[in-house]
C-alpha cells in the first residue's frame, strides 16, 4: 500500500455505539483520526444486563449522529473516505442489523466501497493498529462475551487453540456482581472489593485445569460463589463487608489463576511453531483486572514472552478496532455488497468445532 487509506468503522454488537476514522499508509503508525462511543448503561441498569431489544433501538438512533460526530472529530469529510467498514457479526443480531444497516446506507449513498467486518477479529488485529504487533502472535481475548485463546496468522487466518465452553469471564463477573449486591459492570465492582479481601478464605474450583488443553469454564464458579455465599449468610445471618470483599477476592484468584494457567499451554504450543516470535497480546476489557493482568505478565515473563496490551478504551467494543480490520480486509481485496448479512455466529476459525453456549453479551463464536 502505496497511498494512505481513510476508513470509516462502524460498531454496534452489543451496547455500544461507536463510529471512528482511522488512517493507514504503509511503513507509518496508524493514526486513530477520531473514535466515538455512546454507551447504554442508563437504558439498562434496571434490568441488570443488557436488553437486546432496547440495545437495538438505542443504536438505530445513535448510529447516524456518531457517525457524524466522528466525522466532524476527524475533520474528514465523507468524499474523503476510501472504505467504510462495520461489524456483521458476531453479537446481539438487533444491534448488528442496525450498524450493517447504516453501513450499506453509507456505501449507497456516497459510492463508498463496503467491507463487513468480523467483531472478534476487530479485536484480535487491535495490538496491530495499536503497536504495530507483527503476524503471527498468540491473543488472549477475554471480555464480557467471549473468550478464546488464538493464533492470528492474518486478517482471516486464525487458529483457536481453546476457549469457554459457557459464560465469559465478563459474565460471570457481572453474575459474582449481583449475587452479593454489588453494581453493574461487575467486573469493576468486584475488583473494588476484592482489592480488601483475603483470596484464600474462600478457595473456589479451578474448572478444567485438570483436563489437558486449553479450553475453559467459568459457569461453575458462579455456582461455587452462590453455595459458599448461602452457607455465610446461614451461619451468620447475613454477610459482612468483609464477607463479600474476602468471596470477590478469591472469585477473582479462580478466574485469574485459570486464565494464566490455559495461557500457559497455549504459549507453549504456539511457541513450537513459533519459537523466534514470542508475543502474547490480550484485548477484552477484563484484561484491564489488575489480578488478570499480573498472572498473564508472570506467565509470559517466564516464557520469554513479550506482553502486548492495547489501551483500554481499544479493548473495550470501539469502532477504531473495526476501522482498522477493515483496512486489512480492503488492502487484501475484500468488498462487500448489499447482499451483507448480519449474523449472530460468526466463528474467526472455520476448522474447529463450535464453542458451546451462549452469553448475555452475545453468541459464542
Amino acid at each position: 500500500m502505496s497511498e494512505a487509506l481513510t476508513v470509516l468503522g462502524l460498531e454496534s454488537s452489543c451496547d455500544d455505539t461507536a463510529a471512528a476514522v482511522v488512517r493507514v499508509e504503509a511503513g507509518k503508525r496508524t493514526r486513530i483520526l477520531s473514535s466515538v462511543v455512546y454507551g447504554q448503561e442508563a437504558l439498562h441498569v434496571d434490568y441488570g444486563g443488557v436488553v437486546p431489544e432496547i440495545a437495538a433501538r438505542a443504536h438505530a438512533e445513535k448510529l447516524d449522529i456518531c457517525v457524524k460526530q466522528c466525522l466532524s472529530e476527524a475533520g474528514c469529510a465523507l468524499r474523503n473516505v476510501d472504505a467504510v467498514a462495520v461489524t456483521a457479526g458476531p453479537g446481539l443480531i438487533g444491534g448488528v442489523m442496525s450498524g450493517v444497516m447504516c453501513a450499506k446506507g453509507i456505501a449507497a449513498g456516497s459510492g463508498i466501497p463496503l467491507v463487513g467486518v468480523n467483531h472478534l477479529a476487530g479485536h484480535a488485529l487491535t495490538p496491530r493498529l495499536t503497536d504495530g504487533t507483527p503476524y503471527p502472535y498468540l491473543m488472549l481475548l477475554v471480555s464480557g462475551g467471549h473468550c478464546q485463546l488464538l493464533i492470528v496468522r492474518g486478517s482471516e487466518d486464525f487458529t483457536r487453540l481453546g476457549g469457554t465452553i459457557d459464560d465469559a469471564p465478563g459474565e460471570a463477573f457481572d453474575k459474582t456482581a449481583r449475587l452479593l449486591g454489588l453494581g453493574q459492570p461487575g467486573g469493576p465492582a468486584v475488583e473494588r472489593q476484592a482489592a480488601s479481601g483475603d483470596p484464600a478464605r474462600f478457595r473456589f474450583p479451578r474448572p478444567l485445569l485438570d483436563r489437558a488443553g486449553c479450553d475453559m469454564s467459568f459457569s461453575g464458579l458462579k455456582t461455587a460463589l452462590l453455595r459458599t455465599r448461602d452457607q455465610v449468610v446461614a451461619g451468620k445471618g447475613g454477610l459482612s463487608p468483609q464477607d463479600r470483599a474476602d468471596l470477590c477476592a478469591g472469585f477473582q484468584a479462580a478466574i485469574a489463576d485459570v486464565l494464566a494457567e490455559k495461557t500457559r499451554r497455549a504459549l507453549d504450543i504456539y511457541a513450537a511453531e513459533h519459537p523466534d516470535i514470542p508475543i502474547l497480546a490480550v484485548a477484552g476489557g477484563v484484561a484491564a483486572n489488575k489480578a488478570i493482568r499480573a498472572g498473564l505478565e508472570t506467565v509470559t515473563a517466564q516464557a520469554g514472552c513479550e506482553f502486548v496490551s492495547p489501551p483500554l478504551a481499544l479493548c473495550t467494543d470501539n469502532a477504531a478496532m473495526i476501522a482498522y480490520a477493515g483496512a486489512e480486509l480492503f488492502v487484501a481485496g475484500r468488498r462487500d455488497d448489499m447482499t451483507l448479512a448480519a449474523r449472530p455466529r460468526w466463528p474467526l476459525d472455520q476448522t474447529s468445532p463450535a464453542l458451546l453456549g451462549s452469553g448475555k453479551k452475545g453468541a459464542k463464536a
